[in-house]
């Protein structure tokens, strides 16, 4: 995982597998790390299998000289990423490509966002029903977008755009995303495990 967050920030396949010389009793060649990423690429990075609802907020990130919409989706029992979009604008049609692809994964279930007019267009052109954020789910989704912008602010500054213009793909930033994700979603579910377990253990 680290040699994967390594080659994300933007370092080459070379420089990736020499900076992992001091952590390895063996040298790891630049092949062995291009065979990394092909693996994390066939991962499936969203595995919830049950979802109660959608909670959606965006939030502001700079990439390069450009502003961008980083749009969030959490499940709200244990808060674990639904799904993510990156959209240069914000309005109605891209809550609702983003909100009909989560139901592309996970089907149809009850949407809850801020006061944000978007959503609730979005909604009933998905026929879904759409909510307000009840206290507890704003304290919810106002965590995860903290947690997320804290690291994403002025993303440029960190992960530079390799091409250099303002034609940026932003594969880039989704890569990173992505392996974040993959990190907190796993995290996640490493702590719900050892919970139960330590559950079991005291029960027995």
């Amino acid at each position: 995982m680290y040699s994967l967050y390594l080659y994300f920030l933007g370092l080459s396949l070379r420089n990736t597998s020499k900076a992992l010389e001091p952590f390895k009793d063996e040298k790891r060649s630049y092949v062995s790390v291009w065979n990394w990423i092909q693996r994390f690429g066939s991962y499936s990075i969203y595995k919830r299998k049950r979802v109660t609802a959608f909670i959606i907020d965006e939030t502001v990130i700079q990439i390069g000289n450009q502003h961008f919409w980083l749009w969030i989706a959490i499940e709200p029992i244990h808060s674990s990423v639904l799904g993510i979009h990156i959209s240069n604008e914000r309005n109605m049609f891209v809550a609702e490509n983003f909100i009909r692809s989560l139901i592309s994964k996970y089907g149809r279930h009850t949407v809850y966002t801020d006061g944000g007019t978007w959503y609730p267009q979005a909604c009933r052109f998905l026929h879904l029903k759409h909510y307000l954020h009840s206290p507890l789910e704003k304290s919810m989704i106002e965590r995860v977008m903290e947690y997320f912008k804290d690291r994403t602010e002025c993303f440029d500054d960190y992960y530079p755009c390799p091409t250099k213009n303002n034609n940026c793909d932003l594969e880039h930033v989704y890569n990173w995303i992505k392996l974040f994700i993959y990190l907190y979603n796993t995290t996640i579910r490493n702590k719900i495990s050892f919970l139960m377990n330590r559950g079991d253990s005291v029960l027995s």
